[in-house]
């Protein structure tokens, strides 16, 4: 594709990088026959290719209305485009430099903007966000539907193990797991414990940016991820093994740290190391003797939704399925598994008529086979699969703990 880039950009580093990946584009058209998106609502400005063209028009200086945002705000930033791109165009990236650049130049409506805002304040923000869940749960009964089902049930941690072994990986407590999903990072200690190995949460670690960044607030995200690697910085120059991630939402961020640091002095270094021990918690267990676990028996039909993070992101399709099948579970058929549910992060609040339509298809896919129960990677689809799901929804590690 050819390129003008205006010179306020071209003068730019992250305007050089989207030109290059704008030039990486052949045009052909196969991002759009795997585009969520595109499928739902068959208009090309709402497919990868089309999106290009919109971004191109920005960066080359053209007008850019409300309407071509529009198109932008509707992507999930899924990444299924990147899977299927023979030319391997890096369009997330070139969207997360395109809608940082779009936010710093145009002003949104009063009610975007504070929704938006809010959404980055409270997020991120552990103890906010936890306080809050708290008093939503406890008003849960009086909340009127839908909202009622949006608000996740209060749910408990299991202990985690007292003893200590001489491996040890890192964990991220994250932002909203730790509220929301308490259990997820505690049985992931359990499991790793039968194995030998001591999981660690470095207690200054939080969210890990992709909040901030995604919604074009580049300086509070690259900020958090600075903060992140200050945190788990003396436990990785004190021989840790990995940074296990079992929030693959997370996981593709922290995977990203390097590149997006790369032109920082005094973190650029530390970011590539962290990006390279980077792991989601399915690629660190399936490099190990999972014997000791035993089978699990027992657990009825699962069916696995992969999160885009995991398969388009972090390129880790069938993975943790290999995972639960070396465990015994008997995982069910399920299709269309590229598609995304709808969560994607803010995604949710931010478009919520197309993310419902999404995820409609997303449970009829992943319940073909009549599972007991959905396990997924991520807690964004976890929260968001199970305010309609029909079956029990959870993390797949607790599968392993029982």
């Amino acid at each position: 594709m050819q390129t003008n880039l205006v010179q306020e950009f071209a003068a730019q580093p992250e305007g050089q990088e989207a030109e290059a990946i704008l030039r990486s584009c052949v045009h052909c058209g196969f991002c759009t026959a795997t585009c969520p998106t595109y499928q739902e609502l068959g208009d090309e400005r709402d497919g990868p290719r089309g999106r290009i063209y919109l971004m191109k028009m920005f960066l080359e200086g053209q007008e850019t209305t409300e309407k071509t945002r529009e198109h932008l705000d509707r992507c999930l930033s899924c990444r299924a485009c990147e899977t299927t791109c023979p030319s391997g165009v890096q369009y997330g990236r070139l969207l997360d430099i395109s809608r940082g650049l779009m936010e710093e130049r145009m002003d949104r409506p009063a009610r975007e903007q504070w929704l938006r805002q809010a959404l980055v304040r409270v997020l991120p923000n552990r103890r906010l966000f936890g306080a809050l869940l708290r008093t939503g749960q406890l008003a849960r009964p009086l909340v009127p539907e839908p909202l009622r089902s949006k608000i996740p049930p209060r749910r408990e941690a299991s202990p985690w193990p007292t003893g200590s072994h001489p491996r040890k990986v890192l964990a991220l407590a994250g932002c909203v797991q730790p509220s929301a999903t308490p259990n997820t990072n505690a049985a992931a200690a359990r499991v790793l414990d039968r194995l030998g190995i001591t999981l660690v949460e470095a207690p200054a670690a939080g969210c890990c940016g992709a909040v901030s960044y995604h919604l074009g607030e580049h300086g509070d995200g690259l900020d958090y991820m600075r903060r992140n690697i200050d945190a788990w910085w003396p436990a990785i120059e004190n021989g840790a093994e990995a940074i296990v991630m079992t929030a693959s939402g997370c996981g593709a961020m922290v995977q990203d740290y390097g590149h997006l640091l790369k032109d920082d002095p005094a973190y650029a270094d530390k970011a590539r190391r962290v990006s390279e021990l980077t792991m989601d918690l399915g690629a660190f267990l399936l490099q190990q003797d999972l014997g000791s676990l035993g089978l699990a028996k027992g657990q009825g039909k699962v069916a696995f939704h992969c999160p885009c993070t995991l398969q388009h992101a972090m390129k880790q399709n069938g993975v943790v399925e290999q995972v639960l099948e070396k465990a015994g579970i008997n995982l069910a058929e399920t299709t269309d598994k590229h598609l995304c549910c709808g969560s994607a992060g803010t995604y949710s609040v931010l478009q919520p008529e197309l993310s419902q339509r999404l995820l409609t298809n997303k449970l009829a896919a992943l319940t073909v086979d009549q599972p007991d129960e959905i396990v997924t990677a991520n807690v964004g689809c976890q929260l968001h699969l199970e305010t309609r799901s029909s079956v029990p929804v959870r993390h797949w590690i607790e599968l392993l703990d029982r």
